[in-house]
Order: structure tokens, then C-alpha cells, then sequence
């Protein structure tokens, strides 16, 4: 032990080593120490922690509004596709009300159509009634001139009756 101990001494003096000097840079290191990691290294630390807290925040938000937006476009083409199939079916009833209307309104054409030949034809009916009862008329005035100037007679309103009416029996138009 006494080998060991002139062991360091020797040691100790052949690099000029002074215990009291190497507990005071001892003692002056730890005070060193305390005073950059309370005061320099510490709110260095802090503030790197909050920052490397607000990055992994900032990513979690990240990978949040990244899948809230694929959510979201999900959703819209959902939305654009019901309105896609909204507006098809919307377009193909509007061609059927189209198509029900053009027939109601061409089926009122028609009719308004029929009815006016029908009110025609009554009309040319009608006149050629009246056209044949005044021809047949005055057929019968001429008939009884005729007579009249044939048999040199004045007829009387009686003969006249008559021979129109069977003047008018005989002629048919």
C-alpha cells in the first residue's frame, strides 16, 4: 500500500498535479455547469422541446386536415353525383312533361281543327240550302212568267203558290 501511494505521488508530482488546484477547477466546473444549465442550456432545452412539440402539433394537424380533405373531395363527388343524377332526372322528366304537353296541345289542334271543318261544312251546308231555296224560287218566278206569258193570263197569287210548289217538286238539286 505504501508502494502504491509513492506510485501516485510520483505520478502526480511528474505531471505537476496540485489536489488543491484540481478541486478548486473542480468546484469552479460544477459552478460553471449549474450556471449554463440553469440560465443558458435550460431555457435552450425548453425551447427546443416546445419547438420539436409544436412540429409534431403542426404534422399531427397536418395528417388531420389531410384526411378531412380527402373526406372532403369524397363528399363533394358524392354531392356532384347525386346532383349529377338529380339533374338526369330532372332533364328526363322535363322531356316527358315536353313531350305529354306537345301531344295534349297538337291532340287540341286537331280538335279545334275538326271543329272548325265541322262549323264549315255546317256553314257551306247551310248556304247551299239557301242558294238551292232561292234558285228553286226563282226557277218557279220564271216557270210562272213563262206560263203567264204563254197563256197570256194573269195568274193569281193561288196559281202562283202552286205552280212554284210543283215546280220545286219536280226540280231537285
Amino acid at each position: 500500500m505504501i508502494a502504491a501511494a509513492s506510485a501516485v505521488s510520483a505520478i502526480t508530482d511528474q505531471f505537476g498535479l496540485q489536489w488543491g488546484h484540481l478541486i478548486a477547477q473542480i468546484i469552479i466546473f460544477a459552478i460553471v455547469v449549474f450556471i449554463l444549465r440553469r440560465y443558458a442550456f435550460g431555457p435552450i432545452l425548453a425551447m427546443l422541446e416546445a419547438r420539436r412539440k409544436r412540429i409534431a402539433d403542426g404534422e399531427s394537424k397536418l395528417e388531420k386536415i389531410a384526411r378531412d380533405l380527402a373526406a372532403a373531395e369524397q363528399n363533394a363527388k358524392a354531392i356532384v353525383t347525386k346532383a349529377d343524377d338529380e339533374a338526369g332526372r330532372l332533364i328526363k322528366e322535363a322531356g316527358e312533361s315536353a313531350n305529354i304537353l306537345a301531344e295534349k296541345k297538337r291532340q287540341e289542334a286537331v280538335n279545334e281543327a275538326s271543329a272548325i271543318i265541322a262549323k264549315a261544312r255546317e256553314a257551306a251546308q247551310l248556304e247551299q240550302e239557301q242558294l238551292v231555296t232561292q234558285l228553286k224560287r226563282e226557277f218557279g218566278r220564271m216557270v210562272v212568267d213563262a206560263t203567264s206569258r204563254v197563256t197570256g193570263k194573269v195568274l193569281n197569287n193561288d196559281d202562283q203558290d202552286r205552280i212554284n210548289r210543283e215546280t220545286a217538286a219536280q226540280v231537285s238539286l
